[in-house]
């Protein structure tokens, strides 16, 4: 099992440097592309499991759920701030790593909160009706503002779920993201800083790397690992040459999750997948 970790994250990096067709939105993929250039025809089920595999951490970052049970992949550096928040004078883990043998001895994270996209909603008619002819652009924002901030409230008490809307390509839409939390948190490995530096952001875009960037958390409810219905499984074959491989995560310049469509090359033939 250690050895498909090893080669998981650099996948993510190769991914977004071999972009073969950019990101895109998980409700509006480019399904006549997909079909045309690659005859992969995603369904609904197939897109909406995705996006409820795929995690956003606060402090800022991506990840996925890859188990039953709450457990969670993500890279070394995203997870350094928890790391770094629960050393001590006695455990630097930061510096020295982690390792949980048992569910009782993961460590609580002080502040981390996991958020979960359930659902998208197109709101731009509402925020844009909000907007009367001959406001001037001040009064405008002021009302979209208001508008947003009823939309959001509204949902919450509806729902439950945390909700925020969001401006997509400089005004022209606004959705709705309904985000299930987890603020219950746990460490559960991380390898010595040393083994998991990737040479900050010169080196952030360099393929192959060598070098474990990788962190594993765990999601509880109620004191209990969480139960998740939707996460990828490790493939112990990895793809091949010429393969289709998707990456779903929320890019560090938006926080709107985006699915990356890229061909795996020579390069990443041996590089584990998750599917």
């Amino acid at each position: 099992m250690a050895s498909r970790f090893l080669t998981l994250l650099p996948l993510f990096i190769a991914a977004t440097a071999l972009a073969d067709e950019g990101m895109w939105l998980f409700n509006n993929p480019p399904l006549k592309q997909l079909k045309e250039k690659y005859r992969f025809e995603p369904s609904s089920q197939w897109l909406e499991h995705l996006q409820k595999a795929s995690v956003r951490f606060n402090s800022g970052g991506s990840g996925s759920f890859v188990s039953a049970n709450g457990l969670c992949i993500t890279n070394h550096h995203v997870g350094a701030d928890a790391l770094q928040k629960a050393s001590s004078e006695q455990h630097n883990y930061l510096k020295d790593g982690f390792y949980a043998k048992t569910n009782a001895e993961e460590i609580k994270c002080a502040d981390l909160e996991l958020n979960v996209l359930m659902s998208i909603e197109d709101v731009t008619t509402r925020v844009n009706g909000a907007v009367k002819s001959g406001m001037s652009a001040d009064a405008a924002g002021k009302a979209r503002e208001k508008a947003i901030a009823q939309i959001e409230k509204e949902s919450k008490e509806k729902t439950g779920l945390r909700s925020d809307v969001v401006t997509l390509y400089q005004g022209g839409i606004y959705h709705l993201y309904r985000y299930k939390r987890y603020d219950d948190v746990r460490i559960v490995f991380a390898p010595e800083e040393q083994m998991a530096f990737y040479g900050g952001d010169p080196d952030n875009f360099e393929f192959p790397r060598y070098d474990l960037d990788i962190c594993f958390f765990r999601a509880y409810e109620n004191g209990h690992p969480a139960k998740v219905k939707n996460y990828l499984r490790f493939s112990p074959s990895g793809p091949r040459d010429g393969d289709l491989v998707l990456v779903s995560g929320h890019p560090g310049g938006t926080s709107r999750l985006h699915v990356t469509i890229c061909l795996a090359t020579e390069t990443t033939a041996n590089v584990t997948t998750v599917m």
